[in-house]
């Protein structure tokens, strides 16, 4: 058996998250069904986080075990053959040791969630970010960012089906930006070992209340101290949110 690490990009508008479901499509379907058309035979495919349903990812990671040894460039090449006209694509593949793991050997985990902060209703970005028609203060959201950052219990920001063991976590990066070439393109970047459910998009919700001025930065910590969901403000569409890269 070999073992390869494959770095996948998709859209993920037509799909209902990374994970397999019955009834309804995934990437994760669709990326082992192209991989069975591959080899012949069926072959389970490792990721290093699961995605929701509407999430996009520039460098998602998976791993997968082929009964025999191929090129790198092979594998990846059929693989995105028979993933058309699906829009999952392989950008990088390599052979890796039988001790790695996609999800397991992670040292830390990237996303970013994109919002356009414009009166006009999106086109050509709808399903591709979160449409803002209120000018939003990214001085205040950064602010407010700061107390999100280290080491909490983030029950206030944990969806409420999350089966993490532990509401604990260590954000190292949360810091706003806008596009150097478009203003109106705002960026919410944040780093971390691992995430809660829905973390991420609790985050962004909240930090939209604070740029909108309906809460203070100072909120943003009495809501993170409240340890309850209810204390913090509303899930971002998955739309804006995208899976960057991992470390390992």
């Amino acid at each position: 058996m070999q073992r390869y690490k494959c770095t996948v990009e998709y859209n993920g508008r037509p799909y209902h998250g990374w994970q397999f479901q019955d009834e309804v499509i995934s990437v994760q379907q669709v990326f082992e069904t192209a991989l069975e058309k591959f080899i012949g035979e069926f072959v389970r495919v490792y990721v290093s986080g699961r995605t929701d349903a509407g999430v996009h990812a520039f460098g998602q990671v998976v791993h997968f075990d082929l009964p025999r040894t191929y090129p790198a460039d092979a594998v990846m090449n059929a693989i995105n053959h028979h993933l058309k006209p699906d829009p999952v694509a392989v950008i990088d593949c390599v052979e890796v040791g039988e001790d790695f793991h996609a999800r397991f050997s992670s040292k830390k985990r990237y996303y970013m969630y994109r919002i356009v902060n414009r009166r006009a209703p999106l086109t050509i970005d709808a399903g591709l970010a979160w449409g803002i028609f209120k000018p939003l203060d990214i001085d205040a959201m950064n602010e407010a960012a700061a107390y999100l950052i280290g080491t909490h219990d983030f029950t206030t920001f944990r969806a409420s089906e999350c089966q993490a063991k532990s509401p604990i976590k260590t954000l190292e990066k949360l810091v706003v930006t806008r596009s150097e070439h478009d203003p109106l393109d705002i960026r919410v970047h944040t780093e971390s070992r691992s995430f809660l459910h829905h973390q991420v998009r609790n985050m962004v919700g909240t930090l939209v209340l604070v740029g909108k001025g309906n809460w203070k930065p100072i909120d943003v910590k009495t809501a993170l101290e409240a340890c309850d969901r209810k204390a913090g403000g509303p899930t971002a569409p998955a739309d804006g949110l995208y899976f960057v890269k991992v470390d390992y």
